[in-house]
């Protein structure tokens, strides 16, 4: 039987035991600080971007892989494994130019690129990581291609995911936002729920005054996106403060039943646009 080999970007948060239990191909997304460049989770840990970002005069910038590099790491897995097909999920098109970067990759292996599928989930951090991590696993069981692309897509449209972001200060130096409404928004203790529409862009649900008002409307929204569902898994992303994380984990315990539960980092791309203190919550049906 031919084996699937799954690809992904550094984007999709994975812990990285979770990378290496299941053999996930992980490409890099570069984070520049000036003209100092770091490959993302590989030069610059999370917990070393979020403890330096306060401390920038400058907002990080990012890019993505170039198709050169995609190609070369589609090529050196199509030489190891024979006959193998490709799923390579990434973040989506419409935050990202990672997706196009892929695509043409594939386009320049011309024959050798047929067994390559091209994912955009037009998602970010684990609300596509999660698909990664079934990808993987079924592979690892011999499904197909394509009863697994099934699946993930599944999962996608099932998946709900909010962000909480801690201050507006990365929006508004990422332009996402006024600095005038970033100012008040400081003043006034705005605590942003953000979330990524079905075109996998990112707009924002509401703005709570307080964290801890903003923690409860949170969970108040999941129960209203998944009416009448008990059994749910869970994954928090946080940035490099994992008792953050947790603590949102025991508050959804008082209102869900939670199998499987993940736990991981929101990486230095992502967290270059939303900053510290942020939590990104991603629930799907068990």
């Amino acid at each position: 039987m031919n084996r699937t080999i799954i690809v992904t970007d550094s984007t999709s948060d994975i812990p990285p035991e979770m990378v290496e239990a299941y053999g996930i191909e992980v490409v890099p997304l570069t984070l520049m600080f000036g003209e100092e460049a770091f490959r993302d989770k590989v030069d610059m840990t999370p917990e070393q971007f979020y403890e330096r970002l306060p401390r920038s005069p400058q907002l990080p910038t990012t890019s993505q892989p170039s198709p050169v590099q995609y190609m070369e790491v589609y090529r050196n897995i199509l030489e190891r494994n024979p006959d193998c097909s490709i799923l390579s999920f990434h973040i989506s098109s419409g935050l990202s130019g990672t997706y196009q970067s892929a695509v043409m990759a594939k386009s320049m292996l011309e024959e050798d690129g047929e067994g390559i599928t091209v994912v955009d989930t037009l998602s970010a951090s684990y609300g596509f990581g999660f698909m990664v991590v079934e990808a993987a696993r079924m592979s690892a069981e011999g499904k197909t291609p394509q009863e697994i692309l099934e699946t993930t897509e599944r999962m996608r449209v099932a998946r709900k995911l909010y962000f909480l972001v801690d201050t507006l200060e990365y929006l508004q130096k990422g332009g996402r936002i006024g600095k005038a409404s970033a100012i008040l928004g400081t003043l006034l203790n705005i605590k942003p729920i953000l979330s990524i529409d079905p075109e996998g862009t990112i707009y924002a649900v509401e703005k709570v005054r307080g964290r801890k008002k903003a923690v409860a409307r949170m969970i108040e929204l999941f129960k209203k996106d998944l009416p009448g569902v008990d059994k749910i898994n869970v994954a928090v992303g946080h940035t490099a403060e994992p008792a953050s994380g947790e603590e949102f984990m025991n508050e959804l315990k008082g209102h869900f039943t939670l199998e499987e539960k993940v736990l991981t980092n929101v990486g230095p791309v992502v967290g270059s646009h939303v900053g510290n203190g942020t939590l990104a919550v991603f629930i799907w049906p068990a």
